[in-house]
């Protein structure tokens, strides 16, 4: 799940995995693709914050070294590794679409 912080500017990224994890990271092309570490939260979803520009930007999460893409997010779009990565499209007011 994405959800816009209006106070802080940033977006929110959300994951709840479906069985107990040790580890959940989040990647995207905000990151270089390189993963960063995801806090868990007293409800078991894990969240990272980050500032994203205006455009599309797409992104999956990591738990225990698998890849997923955002369940609760509907836009999507094919990579190279035949399989699909999330997508948010940010618009120049820091509105997600």
């Amino acid at each position: 799940m994405v959800e816009r912080n209006a106070k802080q500017g940033t977006f929110r990224f959300s994951f709840k995995p479906a069985a107990r994890v040790g580890k959940v990271m989040l990647a995207g092309d905000f990151t270089e693709w390189q993963p960063v570490l995801m806090r868990r939260q007293k409800d078991g979803t894990y969240s990272a914050s980050y500032a994203l520009t205006p455009g599309e930007h797409q992104y999956k999460f990591i738990a225990d070294g698998d890849w997923f893409v955002d369940m609760d997010n509907p836009r999507s779009a094919p990579n190279s590794y035949g399989t699909f990565n999330s997508v948010v499209v940010v618009r120049s007011a820091g509105l997600a679409e």
